[in-house]
């Protein structure tokens, strides 16, 4: 089994390409959480679903959110009637969060409302949230500090941010199920998806970086060069006081990486990285990448007996 860590639409991206190599049982995937959030009285977890709506076959691949052909009916009547809905919700994708919101009421944790959806859907893969405690990545812009949500999809990054935290009543730990899958795993891939607040929450959880450590790991970059393939990691790693770029993401995983990933156009120094092409522009490009990265598990697991 191979276990992803991963959060916005980098590393579905490069999962796409990985389901054409692996039978989905045997990929389990990691996933931020700290950008869920509560909206019109349900349960969004974007990073989960879409992962989930990926492996579901339903997943939006134009936008890397949302269910393919979804319908926003409920949205604009919402917003008809005056609530302050600022993310488009499709219809079929809001009964989504209805069900894990009824879900999280009844008591159920995160990991097993996700578990109960994902069987519903089809899914075999595991999808695992990062934890089963709330936490929100927020950012300090001139009026304050708001929700990253409320920065990137209502102010569509477009203002100034100068910190970014996490914020938690008790501090996330990784759950059991993910640490199972970690423990399980031949290697750990880190996509190409926002350091700042897409891996770094998972990183933060208690016990992961342990874990890392047991196992081989290999990190794909998000940029090239100082500017990202797509979102806003520059500014939130600028924010973050981190240097924007392959060099300054190599930095965050250091630690515990076997292999760093950069893109071939990428003119940064990174040691001892390989170079590959990360703009996986189609599901063809997405193969290759995930091939040739498949290809380098072999060797260095043999540096762990």
């Amino acid at each position: 089994m191979i276990t992803f860590l991963s959060g916005g639409t980098g590393t579905p991206k490069l999962l796409q390409g990985v389901r054409a190599l692996v039978p989905d049982d045997g990929i389990a995937v990691v996933v931020n959480t700290a950008e869920d959030l509560w909206i019109s009285g349900n349960h969004l977890s974007p990073d989960v679903d879409t992962v989930t709506y990926l492996f579901a076959g339903t997943l939006n691949t134009d936008t890397w959110w949302g269910m393919r052909g979804d319908t926003f009916v409920t949205h604009e009547e919402a917003k008809r009637l005056g609530a302050d809905e600022f993310i488009a919700i499709g219809d079929r994708d809001r009964a989504v969060h209805i069900a894990r919101g009824g879900l999280l009421r009844q008591g159920r944790t995160l990991t097993e409302a996700t578990s109960d959806i994902c069987r519903a859907l089809g899914v075999r893969a595991r999808v695992l949230p990062m934890c089963d405690t709330a936490v929100a990545s927020m950012v300090r812009t001139p009026s304050g500090w708001v929700h990253f949500q409320e920065y990137w999809i209502r102010r569509r990054g477009e203002v100034d941010i100068t910190e970014i935290v996490r914020r938690s009543e008790v501090p996330p730990v990784l759950t059991d199920k993910a640490r199972r899958a970690i423990l399980e795993s031949e290697a750990v891939i880190i996509g190409p998806s926002n350091p700042v607040t897409s891996i770094l929450p998972i990183l933060e959880c208690g016990g992961v970086r342990e874990l890392l450590g047991k196992l081989p790991v290999i990190a794909v970059s998000p940029f090239i060069g100082d500017r990202p393939v797509s979102g806003p990691a520059y500014a939130l790693m600028k924010a973050a006081g981190m240097k924007p770029g392959s060099y300054g993401t190599y930095r965050l995983y250091q630690d515990f990486t076997d292999l760093f990933v950069q893109d071939i156009r990428d003119t940064e120094e990174v040691p001892g990285a390989i170079k590959l092409d990360t703009l996986m522009t189609d599901t063809s490009r997405s193969r290759d990448l995930a091939e040739r990265i498949l290809a380098r598990i072999p060797e260095l697991s043999a540096s762990y007996g």
